[in-house]
């Protein structure tokens, strides 16, 4: 049996998986956040307690000596300082917390060769290496000698072995880890004043880090000497436990945002910044990128309706009006950059129904242009495409997804980061991720494209891309390139 530990957002879970996927325990526990305009924070100790409760009401009845090894997936960018013994010194600095601007500039500035390199070109004031430039610059922890940078991970696996044990590469990227020559780039972070001593140890995902502590094991119910293996940032986690680990496989994330995450047998490079990749299991790479467009248009244009019966009139409905799905007000991020993008709707819907499946259409267009961009970039695309995420619940979307693809589209039965973890724990034993996902990672439902409605929605994709390009936000070339794969 393999346990799963995920820390979200809004909740800590843990998972207990046997090795032919079958979830024999699972609990999760709430996580509470602070936000101050760009600032965003947790209380680091409340990952401990909460991922604590949870396992142990997850375990509670399995036979212990089943319990063979575990991995941790986090959020991404999210950091905090801690003093030699691994207590913290500062609040957790959470993924989308903005307050490092200026420092991202600095960060920028030193390490554009190598954040070129890695191809992401640059990093953003919500990546965590600018965000610790920030908590140095104030002295958040000038506490003496001994200060640690931590992951947000590396403050559960230290409780977990006792002992601090090394960070994963999954969770360094976003601080600056040179993912190629796999060490820290050490005179961009001597320029930017990072001291050497203040960075972790960093080793690939699904590497065994250590073992669970006594101590740790009478708090949590997971037994003491269970391997803990390096694991890797949320959305990484959720594509394992998508199955999406194939050369060319892609699992697509309908939340509020819509997250693309592929792999590639090759480390793909964006001179645009908006793809970016992460160091995947054995030697394999993870290219993807989060949309600021998605779902959470709909609980924002579509507040206290009935989405049932509305997905029921517009699956009905003969408009073609396509609605730019943005959910950020500030801006596009992928499949293209474009700070001051803003939302339009090209058509007229005649009522409710045909708005809604407006923005529908709109979400299905922006996925299509997310693989038309990522072909353009060398990534390969043409593999098993599964769909996650609320958005995926609803049948209709699905459906008009694949359709506007032209491709089959799959459901898994069970799709989620903590599921993930527990495949890639499962590597300890010795087998390969891809071979772990494919006996415990269940594929769910099929859906295929209907050719001809594919044809009908080409021509409007078409344009709604002369839309895009017109308003100056898409490059020509991306265009011409989705017009030149459309006419294949």
């Amino acid at each position: 049996m393999w346990l799963g530990l995920d820390l979200g957002t809004q909740s800590a879970r843990c998972v207990a998986v046997d090795s032919a996927g079958q979830v024999l325990g699972a609990a999760s526990r709430p996580l509470t956040s602070h936000r101050d305009g760009t600032r965003h924070e947790q209380d680091p100790e409340q990952w401990w307690s909460a991922l604590a409760e949870a396992s142990r009401e997850a375990l509670a009845g399995i036979e212990p000596a089943r319990i063979k090894g575990l991995a941790l997936d986090g959020t991404s960018g999210t950091i905090l300082l801690a003093d030699a013994d691994g207590n913290p010194l500062t609040r957790g600095l959470m993924y989308d917390d903005g307050r490092a601007a200026d420092q991202a500039v600095r960060a920028n500035q030193a390490g554009e060769p190598v954040w070129q390199e890695l191809g992401y070109r640059s990093m953003q004031p919500s990546w965590a290496l600018p965000k610790l430039l920030w908590l140095l610059d104030h002295k958040v922890a000038a506490a003496g000698t001994g200060v640690r940078l931590l992951h947000q991970t590396d403050l559960v696996t230290w409780r977990l072995a006792g002992r601090q044990v090394a960070s994963d590469a999954s969770h360094a990227l976003k601080t600056g880890y040179h993912l190629t020559e796999e060490r820290w780039p050490e005179e961009v972070m001597a320029e930017l004043g990072v001291p050497a001593e203040l960075l972790p140890e960093v080793v690939r995902p699904g590497t065994v880090i250590g073992a669970v502590c006594a101590e740790a094991a009478a708090a949590t119910g997971i037994p003491e000497g269970t391997a803990i293996v390096a694991g890797m940032t949320d959305g990484c986690a959720a594509q394992i436990g998508a199955g999406a680990l194939t050369p060319g496989a892609w699992n697509s994330v309908l939340g509020t945002t819509l997250v693309f995450k592929g792999m590639s047998p090759h480390l793909v490079r964006d001179p645009n910044g908006v793809v970016y990749c992460h160091r995947g299991p054995g030697e394999s790479w993870l290219p993807g990128g989060a949309s600021s467009s998605g779902a959470g248009v709909i609980s924002r244009e579509f507040q206290g309706v009935d989405l049932d019966e509305l997905t029921a009139r517009a699956a009905e409905s003969d408009s073609d009006a396509v609605a730019y799905p943005l959910v950020s007000t500030g801006g596009e991020r992928f499949p293209f950059r474009a700070p001051r993008a803003e939302g339009f709707v090209l058509g007229e819907p005649a009522d409710e129904a045909e708005r809604f499946h407006a923005y529908l259409l709109g979400v299905a267009f922006i996925e299509r242009l997310c693989f038309d961009y990522l072909d353009q970039l060398g990534a390969p695309v043409d593999g098993p495409l599964t769909l996650t995420g609320g958005g995926a619940k609803n049948p209709y979307w699905n459906k008009l997804r694949a359709d506007v693809l032209g491709r089959p589209v799959l459901l898994p039965e069970q799709a989620e980061g903590a599921i993930g973890m527990a495949v890639l724990a499962a590597t300890s034993s010795g087998v390969s991720v891809q071979d772990a996902a494919a006996a415990m990672v269940r594929s769910g439902e099929e859906i295929k494209p209907d050719p001809v409605r594919h044809e009908r929605w080409t021509p409007r994709y078409l344009e709604f891309l002369d839309e895009l390009v017109r308003r100056g936000w898409l490059d020509e070339s991306v265009a011409a390139h989705a017009k030149e794969r459309a006419a294949r």
